[in-house]
């Protein structure tokens, strides 16, 4: 029984890296919108094939804030990254943001102030404006768009507005984070932006990275939402208002409200909390929030996320108390009766349907479960998901620094190796290695007495299981190996404690 159930812990905690990086999103998509042919027309989204926006020779114009640094390339009037000064000078990159997706027309900076910049673009028969407004000391931002028609003719416009570019090959360690969320009347639907989608009637689009995200928002006319694959590695996402009539001499103008910053729900609800539902830490999302909400409590009793940590590991485990010492225990009684089940398994070792019945009768005269110890391991694994998909995505984690861990969402990294390892890397990381070493420990004071090939296996899972498991540790955020290593080691002390009552 230990021996299969710690196969299938393993085999669990390695679907982890596979289900975080495959695991699918929802993808129903509406028919595609259709156009209209016009005179003049901004390009419409839905199209066979398209380059990306090149963006090498552009002129870039940055916007330095309190928080964040802004660089707009001038010719497309885009956004093309977010700086946040706050966090690392870390990165929202969207190559394109905000721009009307016809290349062929070229703005032109007419003014840059403190909080705002704005572009032109002007041709014989229509003045487009675009207007960034920025607030000094908070991530919420203003777009106004105005169109005027200038000839005495009638003009048809499609008018996308691109939010970004989701280049899935620039960072293959941070493209699984990237995330278009659509947020529809009935609910909000989420998507990795590898497939082509669109939607009539939606309230906000946005897009996400690890840590950071940018939404938008129309407070005027309604638009659809579009996720469309550029090329094999690049997808765009964003919005499409319903062909635009200008009569002559008319002006159009719409304004777009815009939160651009870290995926944080306090800064979020602060602006508008209508959008706070892009949080999402996918299947086990609500005990990814009910998790983090608790760890945030925790640390502001001890004011140190690494105790914060310690903390929660500490508080899961008396909440599965109960559950636990009953694991232990059926443990403790399985290991008793092993002697009698090697007796059973010689006497009837060319009948395994008695072997099967005498071992289940021997279960029952002892009173003893053998399925009464994989009850905490099975409440365990869903925590654990929750808990991985909540830590490796919380903003609140990075750069946040306990003990010799300079970052708490990346590995501890205690000192660079002179040479790169494969599976390992080139940085020593003790905490992964330290719960090995805890389990290894574990395992040795549960471990049964056998003989023959039963006792070889035994010895080799004994090894094979903590190894196991700290590679699959190795690299992942070391708040993630803190709870564990934490778990691991009261469930250490505390089966120490089961083994000397019994003696």
């Amino acid at each position: 029984m230990e021996k299969r159930l710690a196969i299938a812990i393993a085999l669990s905690f390695l679907v982890i890296l596979v289900w975080s990086n495959l695991q699918p999103k929802t993808n129903q998509a509406n028919p595609v919108l259709k156009s209209t042919n016009t005179q003049t027309q901004v390009q419409n989204p839905i199209v066979e094939e398209k380059k990306p926006i090149v963006l090498s020779k552009e002129v870039i114009l940055p916007v330095s804030l309190d928080i964040f640094m802004l660089n707009f390339t001038e010719s497309q009037a885009a956004l093309k990254e977010a700086i946040f000064k706050s966090y690392n000078n870390d990165k929202l990159i969207l190559g394109n943001g905000f721009s009307l997706g016809d290349k062929n027309w070229t703005f032109t900076k007419e003014k840059v102030s403190g909080e705002n910049i704005s572009f032109v673009y002007k041709d014989a028969q229509k003045k487009i404006t675009k207007n960034f407004s920025f607030h000094n000391s908070s991530y919420s931002m203003e777009l106004e768009i105005e169109i005027s028609n200038l000839t005495n003719l009638r003009q048809d416009l499609t008018l996308p507005v691109i939010l970004g570019t989701l280049n899935f090959n620039s960072d293959p360690g941070q493209s699984q984070y990237l995330d278009v969320v659509i947020a529809r009347p009935e609910k909000t639907l989420h998507f990795n932006g590898r497939k082509n989608v669109n939607f009539s009637d939606s309230k906000f689009l946005a897009i996400k990275n690890r840590y950071f995200c940018v939404i938008i928002e129309p407070t005027v006319n309604k638009y659809s939402t579009f996720i469309e694959k550029v090329n094999a590695q690049e997808s765009e996402a964003g919005l499409q208002l319903s062909p635009l009539i200008l009569e002559p001499n008319q002006i159009w103008r719409e304004k777009f409200r815009i939160y651009l910053g870290p995926q944080d729900l306090k800064q979020i609800d602060s602006i508008n909390p209508g959008w706070n539902n892009i949080i999402y830490y996918g299947t086990f999302d609500i005990i990814s929030q009910a998790l983090l909400s608790l760890l945030e409590f925790l640390q502001r009793l001890v004011h140190s996320l690494g105790l914060a940590i310690i903390m929660l590991s500490v508080l899961i485990y008396f909440i599965l108390f109960p559950l636990t010492m009953k694991q232990m225990r059926s443990m403790k009684e399985m290991q008793q009766l092993q002697p009698h089940i090697e007796e059973l398994k010689k006497a009837y070792k060319d009948n395994p349907t008695k072997l099967n019945k005498e071992i289940m009768e021997l279960y029952r005269e002892h009173k003893v479960n053998p399925l009464g110890g994989c009850l905490p391991v099975v409440l365990q694994i869903p925590i654990f998901f929750a808990l991985y998909q909540a830590l490796v995505r919380t903003i609140a984690l990075k750069g946040a620094k306990f003990l010799w861990i300079k970052d708490l969402s990346q590995p501890d990294r205690l000192f660079t190796l002179p040479v790169t390892l494969p599976f390992i890397g080139n940085a020593f990381n003790i905490l992964p290695i330290l719960m090995a070493i805890a389990m290894f420990i574990q395992q040795k004071t549960t471990a049964t007495t056998s003989a023959g090939v039963s006792s070889e296996q035994q010895k080799m899972m004994l090894i094979l299981f903590p190894v196991m498991f700290g590679f699959i540790f190795y690299n992942m955020p070391s708040g993630l190996v803190l709870y564990w290593f934490t778990n691991s080691l009261f469930t250490l002390i505390y089966q120490t404690r089961i083994n000397k009552s019994k003696a």
